[in-house]
């Protein structure tokens, strides 16, 4: 498709699988990452793939080293992956982990976007990462509360955003990946990496500004706020 990506979080899980995928189907790939990883060393070696290190996207500083990488390069597609997840319970309580999670899954994506305004162009596309643990509606155990509250953040501040930039032409996706095999987890989900990924891919490719600021599972169903 020759559409310049790119991925946070880009080392390892999810955001490695996107990394495969778009090359795959002709895209050039920059990967954001803190440190970059044996496999993604070696994707880039033989693709058309940038790592980019250092980027911490919770951090100023992070986010000052990728506007400065990406200075005066178009983005068709930006993909804000990078998240964590905690475990927080009303018997193990812990404000700080509940913070750290706010930084990095809800306010990070939103300062990546922010930074990279002038980057994108009529067209271009954001893909937000989320968690249908972000659902209201949906949350039918409750637990999870830093990993819950961020990412309900985080879809609210998409929908802003994409009310925001529907003006100039620019879509943004809201999607849940599945219960995905990754570190995160312990890799005990129900969907691989790769699996996931190309869903996501599908998504991204198929995702117009009808459709911006849609909440979706990766596998093409709405899901509820």
């Amino acid at each position: 498709m020759n559409n310049l990506v790119v991925i946070t979080g880009a080392n390892r899980g999810i955001g490695l699988a996107l990394s495969q995928q778009f090359l795959a189907q002709g895209d050039k790939v920059v990967a954001l990452c803190r440190k970059t990883s044996t496999e993604l060393t070696q994707l880039a070696a033989t693709n058309e793939l940038k790592i980019v290190e250092n980027i911490d996207v919770a951090t100023a500083q992070g986010i000052d080293n990728l506007t400065t990488a990406l200075s005066g390069v178009q983005v068709d597609v930006l993909v804000c992956n990078a998240g964590i997840l905690r475990d927080e319970s009303l018997t193990d309580f812990n404000t700080e982990t509940i913070r750290e999670q706010f930084e990095v899954n809800a306010l990070a994506p939103l300062s990546v976007a922010h930074a990279l305004q002038t980057n994108l162009v009529s067209g271009s596309k954001i893909a937000m990462i989320t968690s249908r643990m972000g659902s209201i509606e949906d949350n039918t155990s409750g637990g999870r509360y830093g990993y819950r509250m961020s990412k309900a953040a985080l879809n609210i501040a998409s929908v802003s955003l994409a009310k925001d930039l529907e003006g100039s032409g620019i879509a943004v996706g809201i999607y849940h990946p599945g219960y995905v095999q990754t570190d995160m987890v312990n890799y005990g989900g129900d969907i691989s990496s790769n699996e996931c990924a190309g869903k996501l891919v599908s998504l991204i490719n198929s995702l117009t500004m009808a459709e911006s600021g849609v909440f979706k599972h990766s596998n093409g169903s709405l899901l509820p706020w």
